[in-house]
C-alpha cells in the first residue's frame, strides 16, 4: 500500500490538476500559472462574500417580515386563540432580537480592520 504524500507535494499536485495555461498544458515552472490561480481565487472569494451578504439580507427582511405578522397576530384579540398570540407574541420578541443581531454582525464585519480589509468575526 503506498501511503499518501503530504505538505507541499501534495497541495501542488492537487493544484496542478485544476492548473492549465491556455494552451491546456501544465502550469509553468515559474509558477505564473499558481499566481493567475491566486487571483481567481480572491476573485471568486470576494464574488461569493458578496452574495452572502445578499443572501444575509433576504434572510434579515424575512424574520422581519415575520415578526411583523406575529406581532399583528399577537395583537389581534379575540379573535385568535389565547395560545396563538402567546406563540406570536414570543415570536415576534425572537425575531425583532434575532435581525437586530443580524445586523450587528453585518455591521461588524464591514469595519475595516488594521490591515484594510474587513474584520472578519
Amino acid at each position: 500500500m503506498v501511503a499518501p504524500q503530504v505538505g507541499i507535494q501534495a497541495m501542488s499536485k492537487a493544484l496542478r490538476i485544476v492548473t492549465t495555461n491556455p494552451a491546456g498544458g501544465p502550469a509553468p515552472v515559474d509558477g505564473s500559472g499558481y499566481v493567475a490561480i491566486g487571483e481567481r481565487v480572491r476573485r471568486l472569494q470576494a464574488e461569493a462574500e458578496e452574495l452572502a451578504r445578499e443572501h444575509i439580507g433576504v434572510f434579515a427582511a424575512s424574520l422581519a417580515q415575520t415578526q411583523r405578522v406575529a406581532q399583528e397576530i399577537a395583537l389581534g384579540g379575540e379573535a385568535y386563540p389565547p395560545g396563538v398570540r402567546e406563540i406570536a407574541r414570543r415570536l415576534a420578541e425572537e425575531n425583532q432580537a434575532n435581525v437586530q443581531a443580524l445586523e450587528a454582525i453585518v455591521a461588524r464585519r464591514r469595519t475595516p480592520s488594521a490591515h484594510g480589509r474587513f474584520a472578519r468575526t
